[in-house]
């Protein structure tokens, strides 16, 4: 950070990240944020959906974390819900598969099957 101007940038950078986060009656994207999501790379998969979210503009979708969803084998694991639908659990979530989620199934409604909880079992 050399100027004030560069300043201004983080901090625009930042409250659109955090505005990501707030409660909307939009879309919801719950990444699990328990010890063993942790443990298994939930925060990067986080910051993965963070990035494609704002890169996207998706100005009706939360990013927003909890804490054990109760299926600590599956972590990192990916709640997504819509309005009207049922959700959508996604596990062993990669964040380079943040960008298809987000494209198929946050964008065009229609969930990446191999990636859900019921192609896992």
């Amino acid at each position: 950070m050399k100027s004030i101007a560069d300043l201004e940038k983080i901090r625009q950078k930042t409250l659109s990240q955090v505005n990501l986060r707030r409660e909307s009656e939009g879309i919801r994207v719950v990444v699990g944020m328990a010890t063993c999501g942790i443990a298994a790379g939930a925060r990067p998969v986080m910051n993965a959906f963070l990035d494609e979210v704002g890169k996207r503009n998706l100005l009706n979708v939360v990013v927003a974390q909890t804490g054990c969803i109760g299926m600590c084998r599956y972590e990192p694991i990916v709640e997504i819900t819509m309005p009207g639908q049922d959700k959508v659990t996604y596990v062993k979530v990669k964040p380079e598969m943040a960008a298809r989620i987000v494209s198929e199934h946050v964008v065009n409604g229609q969930p990446v099957a191999e990636y859900t909880i019921g192609a896992a079992e």
